[in-house]
């Protein structure tokens, strides 16, 4: 067979053929090629006493001669973690007159023949066999590489990902903020409801990144807060070994797989880049929902092993309470967010959930708000999550406050305003801008032409000119309501009489 040695047995029975057929048939009868034949031929003594006079490497010196059993053995059994290229500088340190970079590939082979019968024993793996409804596995991987925009800006973000480990079906999900409890108990709640079901397991890794940066008491409340969201369940919540990733192999290796699809489904699509993060979502839905359709029939038969729904949602966000400041907001893990004026002084309820805010006012859910998440975690200063619509009103009357505003740069609702500002800015005194620009963001707020202000603005700047309030409010002003005058007959009095003497005959 082709890489084999010729034995002894093979050499004799080609020696004897050879007497009555040629090489190539002698060589195919005794089970070798014909040019192991011709070698046979030159050199005609047997393969065991060729293999005797053979010298290291097939002709070749041992470029590890007087090291490897006088050196190099003890200190492996000194060390045994050592590397081949530690090794082989540890020599040429040792041997400076002797060039050992070449006995690279030599050594590594050398090293791994003596691990497998020398070395310390190795961690062995357990497949596992999954019952159908007994495991669902959580998780979250980097998104980031997929390289996905989203009105032209880089979508920094994670995706999280659940499967049912004996029918591989699949949920995945956006998470704008990181690893947490809220976007883990999101995320699951999510999946099992769309599933239907629950299995009687729930495996996540060590949930450290779910609980980093808190301090000793919170990161025990969220351990509490997670056992009691997989009771509500009925789940039994188990871990894996904090860094050993192969006891969630399960899920570990279809990270890869999902965000294998996720890239190859949007190189078909030809494009990257999506208008709002809603589309990204529903793309991410259409390649799972693909890949559940080819998991339909395990699916079946392993929702017979699910165990029911709760009778609701359990909480899947977490809670604080904040205090509208007079500044028309408040402040919230290092994010200033605006609120309508009217709530300042009220204390207010806020459910922080991934990718909003929401207010409650007793009991009343009064404003909807995207989640902001400050710079470096924090770390980086304070950010800030505006609504020119909510503080508008007050900035019409005092405009001078825009030139030295700290949240001026996200008071502008597009990129436009923001480059109408710097040429107003740069072209008149600053007083005089103020007042322009605040007039055009309260004519967007008023007459709700936000969008087609902004193209207006746009066409503009190209052209070299500067916005003419007074034109623009002609421009997009709404026609006021024309009045009608309503003409009302009166009915007879008599026409009343006639209908009830009517229903007292039907009576």
């Amino acid at each position: 067979m082709p890489g084999r040695p010729i034995n002894d047995q093979q050499h004799r029975l080609y020696m004897t053929l050879r007497q009555k057929h040629p090489q190539t048939t002698a060589a195919a009868m005794a089970g070798f090629s014909a040019s192991t034949g011709h070698r046979a031929e030159k050199d005609p003594r047997p393969p065991s006493e060729r293999a005797r006079d053979r010298r290291h490497g097939g002709g070749k010196p041992d470029p590890l001669a007087g090291l490897w059993e006088e050196e190099i053995v003890p200190l492996l059994r000194a060390t045994p973690g050592l590397k081949p290229i530690t090794v082989l500088e540890e020599m040429q340190r040792r041997r400076p007159e002797r060039d050992l970079m070449p006995a690279r590939r030599t050594l590594e082979r050398r090293m791994r023949l003596w691990s497998a019968v020398h070395g310390e024993d190795r961690e062995v793996i357990f497949r596992q066999n999954h019952p159908p409804g007994r495991q669902g596995m959580s998780d979250f991987f980097d998104a980031r590489d997929l390289a996905v925009t989203i009105a032209g800006q880089p979508l920094a973000h994670l995706i999280y990902h659940f499967t049912l480990v004996y029918s591989g079906w699949e949920h995945g999900e956006v998470v704008l903020g990181g690893e947490s409890f809220a976007a883990l108990s999101a995320g699951l709640q999510n999946a099992l409801w769309q599933l239907g079901g629950v299995p009687d397991e729930h495996r996540t890794d060590s949930l450290a990144a779910a609980f980093a940066n808190l301090e000793r008491d919170a990161r025990e409340d969220t351990r509490v807060r997670y056992e009691a969201l997989c009771a509500d369940y009925g789940m039994e919540p188990t871990r894996n070994n904090r860094g050993v990733a192969h006891e969630n192999g399960s899920i570990e290796s279809r990270h890869g797989h999902l965000k294998t699809r996720l890239d190859q489904a949007l190189q078909l699509r030809g494009s990257r880049a999506f208008d709002t993060l809603d589309d990204w979502r529903a793309f991410i839905a259409l390649v799972i929902g693909r890949h559940n359709a080819r998991r339909r029939e395990a699916l079946r038969i392993e929702a017979a092993h699910l165990r029911p729904l709760p009778p609701r949602r359990s909480c899947d966000f977490d809670e604080a309470t904040v205090r509208v400041t007079s500044s028309g907001g408040f402040t919230l893990r290092k994010v200033f967010y605006t609120v309508p004026s009217r709530l300042i002084g009220h204390d207010l309820r806020a459910r922080l959930h991934d990718d909003r805010v929401e207010l409650f006012l007793a009991g009343r859910c009064v404003e909807t708000l995207p989640r902001g998440r400050a710079p470096d975690g924090g770390r980086g200063g304070h950010a800030h999550v505006v609504n020119y619509h909510h503080v508008i009103h007050s900035l019409r009357a005092k405009p001078q406050a825009l030139a030295n505003l700290i949240y001026r740069d996200r008071l502008f609702p597009r990129t436009e305003y923001r480059r109408c500002w710097e040429a107003l800015e740069a072209a008149m005194p600053r007083a005089m801008a103020c007042r322009l620009m605040v007039g055009l963001l309260w004519l967007a707020h008023d007459e709700a032409c936000e969008a087609d202000l902004a193209c207006a603005l746009t066409a503009l700047l190209d052209a070299g000119a500067l916005p003419d309030l007074k034109a623009l409010t002609a421009r997009f002003q709404r026609p006021a309501p024309q009045r009608q005058d309503v003409h009302v007959t009166m009915p007879a009095v008599a026409s009343y009489d006639a209908l009830l003497a009517s229903q007292g005959a039907a009576a």
